[in-house]
């Protein structure tokens, strides 16, 4: 018996808003997920290109299709994933991997010795999003270094792998629920939770944002301005009065339009990573 295929569209584009443009086009083809390899990824892009985007399709003829609609304006190309093939491939290629003072990001197959102050991250992100490898995820752990408090409870939106809600419970987060619209990030999440001896502090759900009620002191959400802006009253209405949200997967043509969408928050940082931006916000307090 054959192992499956899996299909994937490798789309080259030249600057991080053609990618976002492509990104959002390649979602409404169908996409299941989209991958950006540049110059600090893990796989590196195709066709000496600045950027690749990678799209994975649930069958055949719809990676196809979605291939067919972009070529006219991007170079693109089809290439096929043979079983578990791809788990190997970039497994040789991600180390441990410092960011911050204290945080360590480790894969759960390497070895390390760490530090007397280290904070030591096992993870195996598995298909889910978020390896600390990106500097819009580096840019969080970093502020989360900086601002997490003794006991506090969070809400990571679109937590992927787990790894910002993981951080925060090892540098001392009280508990943290997590949420994510893909099945796969929220067994990851649980299993890298597990992994870190912080299962019982994270409780993770495929439900929608919607769907919750109760705010939290810090609020994360790792995702495209295309998600941040018009879900902005839901994400706003999960902090809890006087409480911090970490905003991040921003380019620098998106800070403006998504800062205006939270403009009831009072700004504290707007750091910056390459092409990347977060910003910090503040809710206000109840009069």
């Amino acid at each position: 018996m054959s192992e499956p295929r899996y299909p994937y569209v490798h789309v080259d584009v030249v600057n991080a808003e053609d990618a976002e443009l492509v990104s959002a086009s390649l979602f409404e083809l169908g996409a299941l997920g989209v991958e950006e390899r540049d110059a600090s990824t893990l796989a590196r892009p195709g066709g000496g290109a600045p950027l690749t985007l990678v799209a994975s399709f649930a069958d055949e003829a719809a990676a196809q299709s979605a291939q067919t609609e972009l070529a006219s304006g991007y170079p693109t190309r089809m290439e096929y994933v043979v079983g578990d093939a791809w788990r190997d491939g970039w497994r040789a290629y991600w180390k441990p991997l410092r960011v911050g003072d204290h945080l360590v990001i480790v894969p759960s197959w390497e070895k390390f010795e760490p530090g007397p102050r280290d904070r030591v991250l096992c993870l195996d992100p598995g298909q889910a999003f978020g390896t600390g490898t990106h500097e819009s995820t580096q840019l969080l752990l970093i502020e989360l270094e900086r601002r997490v408090q003794a006991g506090v409870e969070l809400l990571d939106i679109g937590t992927g792998s787990g790894i910002l809600a993981i951080a925060a419970l090892l540098l001392g987060a009280g508990s943290a629920t997590v949420i994510d619209n893909d099945p796969l990030a929220v067994d990851a999440a649980r299993e890298n939770a597990a992994r870190n001896g912080v299962g019982a502090k994270l409780h993770a759900s495929g439900g929608a944002l919607e769907s919750l009620t109760e705010q939290y002191p810090l609020v994360l959400a790792n995702i495209e301005a295309r998600v941040l802006t018009p879900h902005a009253r839901a994400v706003a209405a999960r902090v809890a009065p006087g409480g911090l949200l970490m905003l991040s997967g921003l380019l620098a043509n998106d800070v403006a339009e998504v800062r205006a969408a939270y403009s009831q928050f009072s700004e504290l940082a707007r750091p910056e990573r390459g092409d990347w931006r977060a910003l910090v916000l503040r809710a206000p307090r109840e009069a």
